[in-house]
């Protein structure tokens, strides 16, 4: 089993720290998928921009919920549990 080194919440510094508030603001928690980026925050904070912009950008042309359904969907697919 491969292991990743991650940053948990309470030890989370710098550029991290901003992000990991985000997620907690937005979602209650900071998730794994999260956490197995948090080593390099640019990383991070640039696929949270991408999911955010894909999903749940209020100006996009498709309903938030079908966005989401069509990101499970996919994720189904791909057997992601995320």
């Amino acid at each position: 089993m491969a292991w990743i080194r991650t940053v948990p919440e309470g030890k989370a510094e710098g550029a991290l720290v901003p992000i990991y508030d985000a997620a907690v603001h937005r979602a209650g928690r900071v998730f794994g998928i999260m956490r197995l980026m948090s080593i390099e925050p640019t990383t991070l904070d640039s696929s949270m921009g991408l999911y955010m912009a894909t999903t749940t950008h209020p100006r996009s042309t498709l309903p938030r919920w079908f966005r989401e359904l069509v990101a499970l969907h996919v994720s189904r697919l791909n057997h992601c549990f995320y």
